[in-house]
């Protein structure tokens, strides 16, 4: 391939995953907007369960990465039979797994808030947010592993579009479930709209209806409509294999240490943030939502570049490999940097969307102005671990991962939140956050990730 392909091939997977992520993030912000009309209260609540909520999906992306690596190896290697075989082993290994997890989360979703230092007014609420999501994770689990094989086998534009199309039904649920029917004002026009008036319930169950119908497409274009994945009229087990599970293990197990130590982080910076009030609560949340409207993109990069370097490691290719990882690391810095000059600048207008609590605006604005400077070596940290996953790399990133965010940022976060309260917790996080993208750069430049590439074999 010249460079010019390679370029187009990685625009061509990076731009649907792109999209993708900016279309959830966009859910984000409308549903908190929604949730943030009913009230401090109510974004608190959920605010205050939001990182143990992507503890749980992290563990289930983790579990889908074992077998997705797999996938992108054996289909860069032209093994469409091997693939498949992995692909029927996954859905029920991921399904045990997911139901493992969903009783799991049902188990403590009561606790879960007191633990977090809720206060009275929040917990039953962010008890029952919680509790709806865990309860339907296996939905989410087949939804993540489906997406994960389309893109494996090189597919971004269906994955990208089911995922925009789950972000509207989300809205359009959420209109109907957290509020009461009430009349509606559009362009001079009184309309009746029936609503549920639910509230943090409602956003729940709307996310889980959303999901519901996304897995289900998501499954159908897989199995039915996949040009080298499909399952339907070919034979095979379903069987779980020892072979297939033990490179999935050593595959998931350190994305999901990970998963488990760094969303453990954001379930402690939770704890660091709830003693100083609802409001900083809320505004941190908000403010977290915001942010990601710049970092999503660099993971719809790192999923494309996961893809690229997977299959180069399938088809023994180290010169692809290393330059893709080289294009996607350096279309990440760009996108990054950019979003997050406009993070800077629309700061206050990006808060504001969100709630209409002027003191909740103000304290979330400063902060994302802090964490606009870290963004380009923020980039650097994502892209570069989905280069490193896709080589079959997992180990030495998961360490970079945990020990910046333990060592650096949580320590900091002690120190400086009582003295400065929300703000020193940013700080923190800005300051980490470019630990961490600086040890990535060494340890891509250094070329030590590619010496783990024989995942297939072993």
């Amino acid at each position: 391939m010249t460079l010019k392909e390679q370029l187009r091939l990685t625009v061509n997977l990076s731009t649907p995953a792109i999209l993708a992520q900016l279309s959830m993030i966009i859910m984000q912000y409308i549903d908190a907007a929604m949730v943030g009309s009913l009230g401090a209260d109510d974004s608190a609540a959920i605010g205050l369960v939001s990182s143990s909520t992507w503890l749980l999906g992290g563990l289930l992306s983790a579990a889908a990465m074992g077998f997705t690596v797999q996938v992108a190896h054996h289909i860069g290697a032209n093994d469409s039979n091997s693939a498949r075989s992995v692909l029927r082993q996954s859905l029920i290994s991921c399904l045990i797994f997911s139901l493992s997890l969903a009783i799991l989360g049902s188990a403590i979703s009561t606790p879960l808030p007191l633990w977090l230092g809720g206060n009275e007014a929040i917990c039953g609420k962010a008890t029952t947010y919680f509790l709806i999501l865990a309860l339907c994770l296996p939905f989410l689990q087949i939804e993540f592993l489906a997406g994960g094989m389309l893109r494996s086998s090189g597919n971004m534009k269906v994955p990208g579009m089911l995922n925009i199309l789950m972000c509207v039904l989300d809205v359009a649920f959420n209109f109907f479930f957290i509020f009461p029917t009430r009349d509606v004002n559009v362009a001079g026009l009184q309309l009746h709209i029936p609503g549920f008036g639910l509230g943090v319930t409602g956003a729940a169950t709307g996310t889980v209806l959303a999901e519901l119908v996304t897995c289900l497409l998501m499954l159908y274009f897989l199995l039915a409509r996949s040009r080298d994945l499909k399952l339907i009229r070919t034979k095979g087990s379903y069987k779980p294999t020892k072979q297939c599970l033990r490179r999935a293990y050593r595959i998931s197990l350190p994305i999901g240490l990970q998963h488990i130590m760094m969303s453990g982080a954001y379930i402690a910076t939770t704890a660091i943030v709830a003693p100083l009030g609802n409001i900083a609560l809320a505004a941190n949340i908000f403010a977290v939502t915001a942010e990601s409207l710049c970092y999503m993109p660099g993971y719809g990069i790192g999923e494309a570049a996961t893809t690229l370097v997977g299959q180069s490691t399938g088809a023994a290719r180290k010169d692809l490999m290393k330059r893709f990882a080289t294009i996607t690391v350096l279309m990440g810095v760009v996108t990054m940097t950019v979003m997050g000059v406009m993070m800077y600048f629309g700061a206050e207008l990006m808060m504001s969307v969100m709630s209409p609590v002027q003191e909740i605006v103000d304290l979330g604005a400063e902060c994302l102005r802090i964490e606009a400077w870290a963004e380009p070596l923020y980039a650097t940290a994502i892209v570069s671990y989905g280069v490193m996953v896709g080589a079959g790399d997992t180990f030495m990133p998961c360490i970079i991962n945990l020990g910046s965010m333990w060592i650096v940022r949580i320590t900091l976060a002690i120190l400086l939140a009582s003295t400065m309260g929300l703000i020193g917790v940013w700080i923190a996080m800005c300051i980490e956050l470019c630990v961490r993208g600086t040890l990535f750069l060494i340890r891509l430049t250094s070329g030590r990730w590619i010496k783990k590439t024989s995942i297939i074999n072993n």
